[in-house]
């Protein structure tokens, strides 16, 4: 859970004041950031607590069943200590907002996912704006709520998939690409704000410009294809004029992820990061097309060597679903299987959650919930060496680092292989002396299963150090 209360500075209480709780996902966080802008821009307070909050906001989140209940939790929490609640987000999509209102009943409106303008519309009713004209300016990357030196950029919303497990279609609809213009202008400013790693994040990155059938817009006065390469490679040329990283998340492996790949090698686009964050969920080709996923298992390990084969420090991170209705052990043997193939780097795992208004639901041969979790803790155990084994091989590399925190005589950073808070870290042993979003080289000499230790090989590191490819 993010909340905007301790993260942006209240302005004087003469201006109407709003609260901000943030939960879910890097999505949801986006349209969170983009609710907050609003507001701060027509002259709005962002207040620092909910006793000095004329209302609070409470953006949620749906997807599972914890996140529900952490969702309600919240949003009682605001209703208790503040009183006046605006609801929106995934949760607030479900039943058409009924299944908030009905165990909330004193919220003052509920809307569904990426709806500011409904949002917007929410707060004048009940918190009429100031009549300000001069108002704070806002700065032109908007309000974010992540730390200054990385922020999230959302390239599209909703998704064309129906995967059995998953409701995201039926909260935020069919896939809807952003124009690539304004997506690279919001690129920009980022950058020019002090952004050192843009996280590119969407339910569907690979279908980018899917929608639109790859229609043309402009950037800096030339035609851009609306497609994920050509995305890629202007979002990399950017990084590089600004010494920064692009990360690319939810990238589904569609045949053109290969170009993508291609840009991410040595002699590619220096600022797009050798990292691939691809969902597979499974690797049973009958549990796959149960969950109606691409099912080709053989193919999937054939691309992963082939991006090995071009990129060689490409660092892959996936998530995975066990006890899926019907899987059998048989077929989570099978799942085993392939991540010791695949020896992917990073990886992530659910045990199967019936969510509700899910058409997994209705599969036969649930699996029970001691065997989901059994299954769990064994992925785990499985990918825990996986993990440690392929970090091992970089202890007495030299890599270059973005430093996240400095505590003491010691730094907390992270490679191009490490995301920020779902990947590793990289402990700085002689980090004293840097700065937060400064890059560092540092030469790594000990590993574990999820995290580096280095030391600093550059006591003053240049500050025109230009991001490494590796993995």
């Amino acid at each position: 859970m993010t909340s905007a209360f301790s993260r942006v500075p209240a302005k004087s209480r003469a201006a109407p004041s709003v609260g901000f709780v943030s939960l879910g996902c890097p999505k949801a966080l986006v349209d969170s950031e983009q609710i907050l802008t609003r507001l701060r821009s027509e002259g709005y307070a962002i207040a620092a607590d909910y006793q000095a909050a004329d209302l609070v906001v409470v953006n949620t989140c749906g997807f599972i069943d914890s996140a529900v209940e952490e969702s309600l939790s919240a949003i009682g929490e605001a209703l208790a200590e503040n009183g006046k609640v605006i609801v929106t987000g995934c949760l607030g999509a479900k039943d058409g907002g009924s299944f908030v209102r009905g165990a909330h009943p004193k919220v003052l409106a509920v809307t569904g996912p990426h709806a500011a303008p409904e949002v917007m519309a929410a707060v004048h009713t009940h918190l009429p704006k100031p009549h300000d004209p001069f108002v704070d300016l806002v700065p032109p990357q908007g309000i974010k709520l992540t730390p200054r030196h990385y922020a999230y950029l959302k390239i599209s919303e909703g998704c064309n998939h129906r995967c059995t497990f998953c409701i995201i279609p039926a909260m935020r609809g069919d896939l809807v690409s952003r124009p690539i213009g304004s997506v690279l202008l919001e690129a920009e400013q980022l950058f020019k704000a002090g952004v050192r790693e843009l996280l590119v994040v969407s339910q569907d990155t690979s279908a980018y410009g899917v929608d639109v059938r790859y229609r043309s817009g402009f950037w800096r006065g030339r035609p851009l294809k609306t497609r994920m390469t050509e995305l890629v490679r202007a979002l990399g040329a950017l990084a590089e004029e600004y010494q920064a990283w692009v990360r690319l998340h939810y990238v589904y492996p569609y045949p053109h992820v290969d170009e993508i790949v291609e840009l991410m090698s040595r002699d590619g686009a220096p600022g797009v990061l050798s990292y691939l964050d691809v969902p597979f969920q499974h690797a049973s080709p009958r549990i796959l097309k149960l969950m109606k996923r691409p099912a080709n298992v053989e193919r999937n390990l054939d691309r992963i060597r082939s991006w090995r084969a071009i990129s060689p420090d490409l660092t892959i991170r996936s998530t995975f679903i066990v006890g899926f209705p019907g899987e059998t052990e048989t077929e989570f043997q099978e799942l085993l299987a392939f991540i010791e193939e695949s020896e992917l780097d990073r990886v992530g795992c659910f045990a199967y959650s019936p969510v509700d208004g899910a058409a997994a639901n209705a599969l036969p041969d649930p699996v029970g919930e001691p065997v989901r979790e059994d299954r769990r803790a064994r992925f785990m155990a499985a990918q825990e060496k996986i993990s440690r084994r392929r970090l091992a091989r970089k202890v007495g590399r030299t890599l270059t680092v973005l430093i996240d925190q400095v505590d003491g005589s010691r730094a907390s950073a992270r490679s191009a292989a490490d995301a920020p808070e779902i990947d590793g870290l990289v402990m700085v042993e002689n980090g004293k002396n840097l700065k937060v979003g400064q890059f560092a080289s540092v030469r790594i000499v000990a590993s574990s299963q999820h995290d580096l230790t280095g030391r600093l090989e550059n006591q003053v590191p240049s500050a025109s150090m230009v991001p490494e490819k590796i993995g």
